[in-house]
């Protein structure tokens, strides 16, 4: 119960971490768009943390992650595990996992999507994209008069303007 609040007060507004259910949560190591980001999960048994928690990469967003790394990965982890059993170890994973980042994926082969959309890309002529660069979203007249009434001299949103009115 302790681990569980210490870990929600650490994390909290992390957009990386993510809490399943008060016995399993997640935890992206990595930037969002960076190819060789991966996710952990950790469950916590009935017994933990005498017991070693149940620590999985079968998310959907490990798929580019070839088996042998995650296999490494998951082996390097349960070393953590066995030097941490009895203690409260899932924020001691997380950011184990996080200081290792690079030497878990070294031999992770940079083969993203971005890479295979690239050649695709440069495979078919440029007309096409250039015509989806020239068009731009039309607005009404009246359209253009209520954005310009919401928006400041800089063409921003004012701070606050999809705050709720709790009064009304």
């Amino acid at each position: 119960q302790m681990e569980l609040e210490a870990l929600r007060s650490i994390y909290e507004g992390d957009v990386c971490f993510r809490e399943l259910s008060p016995v399993s949560f997640q935890y992206r190591i990595g930037e969002s768009g960076d190819p060789k980001a991966f996710l952990i999960e950790v469950s916590w048994p009935e017994t933990y943390p005498q017991t070693a928690p149940v620590i999985s990469m079968d998310a959907f967003f490990n798929n580019t992650i070839s088996s042998t790394v995650k296999q490494s990965i998951l082996d390097k982890l349960m070393v953590e595990v066995e030097a941490n059993l009895g203690t409260a170890m899932t924020y001691t994973l997380f950011e184990y996992a996080k200081d290792n980042k690079e030497v878990f994926m070294e031999n992770q082969p940079v083969n993203t999507v971005t890479s295979v959309s690239n050649s695709i890309a440069s495979g078919t002529p440029d007309v096409p994209a250039s015509k989806k660069k020239d068009k731009k979203e039309q607005l009404s007249k009246t359209q253009k008069r209520k954005l310009a009434d919401k928006t400041d001299n800089k063409g921003e949103l004012p701070r606050g303007w999809n705050w709720v009115d709790v009064i009304k």
